[in-house]
């Protein structure tokens, strides 16, 4: 670790209920022996308040700081060698902290689902980031950890099989259990407010290359109604992340020099079954609102204990080759997506940067960490990486 920064690791947001989650698994898994680490977001008496209830150490520093005040993010941001992040939407609430990271060489990672934010970030500080170390590393929660390291285990099996990688890849949900979080549902509401605002946003969000700057690829499929796969005997719904999951996919290929190849076609969507009643799922699916409508969570709100523990998912990704051969690997996670595995990935791809010396820039989890941060996410964080054919 480090010894040039007062903090190995701050949690921004820890009095929001994602944060607290987050400080909550730092102090259980790795408690004094482990990183120091500092509870950070806008108010000292709250900050003490969620810190005695949580049970963690009194001795925890606190550190008060505030999105909107640039002078309050950089002081932040000179102090620590990884800011956590969990205060979104972070198109209202990122800007100045990622200026500040990638100006004092800080690491930093969220939980973005925004990729119009996300590209208009590359644009404006990936050099600066280059330049100062840092390594920004954006969704770093279920959007998009499982998808992103799940397509480049499986593409690594591939070379070791094929030699090879495989020019198309199939990312399916077999199976989840669990909700969104609010913030998910709040930046959502927030990037369809951009794009009425900004023509750009909506190019950003319709183009699958579009966090590839300079790059474009092939016609990649749209995933945007129900489909029936005669392969994999299940009908298929389109699935809510997909929009972002695929665009950071073709984000790390780029970032690895194309590895996957330049003719890579990537697609996500989620199995409903066989049969008249798997049409019935999908067709249902397709339709419904993922974000619960005016019942969707709202920020720091999300589910009891019990049923973030009894959450879970698992997604199976196929990987086919130009002769006709595949390859399969599952990812699973024992807890709901968008809390308890998501609180647990972004926790590990902080100690991963933390013990890690991968050049500066904006990054993805896969392009800056891979299978170091597999290896942490196996051993602390409750996922599982397993061929299955």
């Amino acid at each position: 670790m480090r010894q040039d920064r007062e903090f190995d690791i701050i949690v921004y947001g820890a009095t929001g209920f994602t944060g607290r989650l987050v400080a909550e698994y730092l102090n259980k898994q790795y408690g004094s022996e482990g990183p120091k680490w500092a509870m950070a977001g806008r108010s000292q008496e709250k900050l003490e308040s969620v810190r005695d209830e949580m049970g963690v150490p009194s001795d925890t520093p606190l550190v008060v700081a505030d999105a909107s005040d640039a002078a309050s993010m950089i002081n932040m941001a000179k102090r620590a060698h990884v800011i956590i992040t969990t205060v979104g939407p972070y198109q209202l609430y990122g800007d100045k902290l990622v200026a500040a990271c990638a100006e004092h060489g800080t690491d930093y990672c969220d939980l973005s689902g925004e990729p119009a934010w996300m590209r208009m970030k590359i644009d404006a500080h990936e050099a600066q980031a280059k330049e100062s170390g840092a390594r920004i590393v954006f969704s770093s929660g279920f959007d998009s950890i499982p998808f992103d390291l799940g397509v480049m285990m499986l593409q690594k099996e591939c070379f070791n099989r094929y030699g090879q990688a495989a020019p198309r890849i199939k990312g399916r949900v077999r199976a989840m259990q669990g909700t969104f979080s609010g913030g998910t549902a709040a930046s959502m509401k927030a990037t369809l407010a951009s794009a009425a605002k900004n023509p750009m946003v909506i190019k950003y969000l319709t183009n699958p290359f579009s966090l590839a700057p300079g790059f474009e690829g092939p016609e990649q499929p749209l995933g945007n109604k129900p489909i029936y796969e005669e392969d994999l005997k299940s009908w298929s719904a389109p699935f809510i992340m997909a929009p972002i999951n695929t665009k950071n996919i073709h984000r790390t290929n780029a970032l690895l020099g194309h590895e996957y190849g330049e003719d890579f076609v990537y697609d996500e969507m989620m199995f409903t079954g066989d049969g008249e009643q798997g049409e019935q799922m999908a067709n249902f699916v397709a339709k419904a609102d993922p974000m619960g409508g005016d019942d969707a969570p709202k920020p720091g709100e999300g589910p009891s204990k019990e049923e973030r523990e009894n959450g879970f998912y698992d997604i199976l990704f196929i990987a086919e080759m130009a002769d006709g051969a595949r390859t399969m690997l599952s990812v699973k996670g024992d807890k709901d997506p968008g809390y308890g595995s998501t609180s647990k990935m972004i926790a590990e791809t902080a100690m991963a940067l933390v013990e890690s010396d991968c050049a500066g820039g904006i990054h993805t989890p896969g392009s800056a960490l891979g299978e170091a941060l597999v290896k942490r996410l196996e051993a602390n964080a409750g996922l599982s990486f397993t061929l299955e054919g």
